[in-house]
């Protein structure tokens, strides 16, 4: 079929978000767009349980958790099992460039989530990317 769909690299995904109605709405996202949210986890403890036990092909953090530690804790644990980190947040996260593929800016909108999370699979992919979308910063080391 010349206008096939190809397969995403990325499949199985953690949620790691303490805020309970952004966990929420970004469960509902990824799962309406196809993806399988594997676990949606409000802290360090709970994220290394899952990333210890489950096959992933991204981790969607916040960097601010409940508890202690936070998403650059998560995502070393992420990057001692090669698991793609995207971090999500309303902070300024330059001090996580080299723990992660990139930052999308929260507040962000269903469309910017898919859109972002395209971008981050052609990018695994190798493909080049002429234009980020809104919101999102890829990390050149990544």
């Amino acid at each position: 079929m010349l206008f096939s769909k190809r397969e995403r690299l990325i499949r199985r995904i953690l949620v790691v978000e303490d805020e309970p109605l952004v966990a929420f709405d970004n469960e509902y996202l990824l799962t309406d767009a196809g993806y399988e949210v594997v676990a949606t986890v409000d802290s360090l403890a709970a994220a290394g349980e899952v990333i210890g036990r489950e096959p992933l092909d991204l981790v969607l953090t916040d960097i601010k958790l409940a508890g202690e530690g936070d998403g650059t804790g998560v995502a070393r644990l992420a990057g001692e099992r090669s698991i793609p980190v995207l971090f999500v947040t309303g902070q300024p996260c330059d001090h996580v460039r080299t723990l992660g593929l990139g930052c999308l800016a929260k507040p962000y909108s269903e469309k910017v989530l898919k859109n972002a999370l395209e971008a981050i699979d052609r990018h695994l992919r190798g493909e080049r990317l002429k234009k980020l979308p809104a919101q999102l910063t890829l990390y050149e080391a990544a």
